[in-house]
């Protein structure tokens, strides 16, 4: 006689599942009125912080402005070419940086943590807890530190080899004493090592893309880059993930493109205005420049930020609930059972 094997079973729940696209278009539709709501109530906040800080940037950088403005003078006064030189406006830039990313950190994790919500509402009944306002704002810590752990991963190595790699085959070493020669193949490998650690970056990216949905979905920053890693970094589930992105990344970049050249005419309008109101020519100038590029950030993102996280934190639940398929099968029925 022989033996019979114990085989496990995939239960299924007899509902027929919907691809992620048709999943993500769904929850945006069932929930268009509390999505669009907060969108532009985020995006607003986020748009009139950005303004407070562009304008206190400008305030702070308003020496640099009037030097230049005089230098600009002077050199027309005795008829010689002005030489622009913006390394003021670049350090002031830099310095300002760092809150204007904590900025879009907040914004993009409160945003994830409303898209995500749809998402567990259309796939399982949340819990009181889930409605809770001091469980969304740990879900947003959370996701805000997800942003912040994932930006030093993915950013640090490419910086770090960018600045050895200066330092070693850099134009200022072009002396006997440098430590690699060029024209060698170790030169050359170091030189192009910048682009390889890029490569590597957007890899990890890739990789890390579903932490934030993750964190959202009630994980530790640790944990949800943890599980991200572990859902992405596979054949199949990098497959998805880079066929969601490039896409998305598409629909921004166009997005983004096509507001900023639809509001190109504010550059004129902007620059005048601030020149006759304060009477420095750089300043005005530089407004200018930035006034399209604003709205067209404002605008990109309250058109294609509900649907990436949406998307993301559909993918991040489809593929949680394929690792564990009995849980998944279970509160399918459940679900099922519930609305019969």
């Amino acid at each position: 006689m022989r033996p019979q094997h114990d085989r496990t079973v995939r239960p299924t729940s007899g509902i027929p599942q919907r691809g992620p696209a048709a999943t993500t278009f769904a929850v945006l539709r069932r929930h268009r009125g509390a999505l669009a709501g907060a969108t532009v109530r985020i995006v607003g906040l986020s748009g009139l912080a950005g303004l407070l800080m562009t304008a206190a940037t400008f305030a702070l950088a308003w020496p640099v402005f009037t030097r230049m403005r005089n230098e600009r003078v002077w050199y027309h006064h005795v008829e010689d070419p002005y030489p622009h030189d913006s390394a003021g406006l670049a350090l002031a830039a830099l310095c300002a940086l760092p809150f204007f990313l904590l900025l879009v950190g907040v914004g993009s994790a409160a945003l994830q943590t409303v898209c995500s919500r749809a998402v567990a509402a259309g796939s399982r009944e949340p819990s009181e807890a889930d409605r809770s306002p001091a469980m969304a704002r740990a879900r947003r810590r959370s996701v805000l530190a997800v942003y912040a752990l994932r930006g030093l991963v993915v950013g640090s190595p490419p910086l770090l080899v960018a600045f050895v790699a200066g330092r070693l085959t850099g134009l200022h070493l072009d002396t006997a004493e440098q430590p690699l020669q060029r024209g060698t193949w170790p030169h050359t490998l170091v030189e192009v090592s910048p682009v390889v650690a890029a490569f590597g970056a957007v890899l990890l990216r890739l990789a890390l893309a579903l932490a934030p949905a993750a964190a959202a979905a009630g994980l530790g920053p640790r944990a949800a880059l943890r599980r991200s890693w572990s859902l992405t970094w596979t054949r199949a589930g990098a497959a998805r993930v880079l066929v969601l992105a490039l896409p998305l990344a598409a629909l921004s970049a166009g997005v983004l493109r096509l507001v900023v050249q639809l509001a190109l005419p504010l550059r004129p309008v902007v620059r005048a205005l601030l020149e006759q109101a304060t009477g420095n020519f750089f300043a005005a100038y530089y407004a200018g420049v930035l006034a399209p590029v604003v709205v067209g950030i404002l605008v990109a993102a309250a058109v294609t930020l509900p649907v990436t996280f949406t998307a993301f934190a559909v993918l991040q639940d489809r593929q949680d609930r394929m690792r564990s398929p009995r849980n998944s099968a279970i509160d399918d029925t459940a679900q099922h059972a519930a609305r019969a």
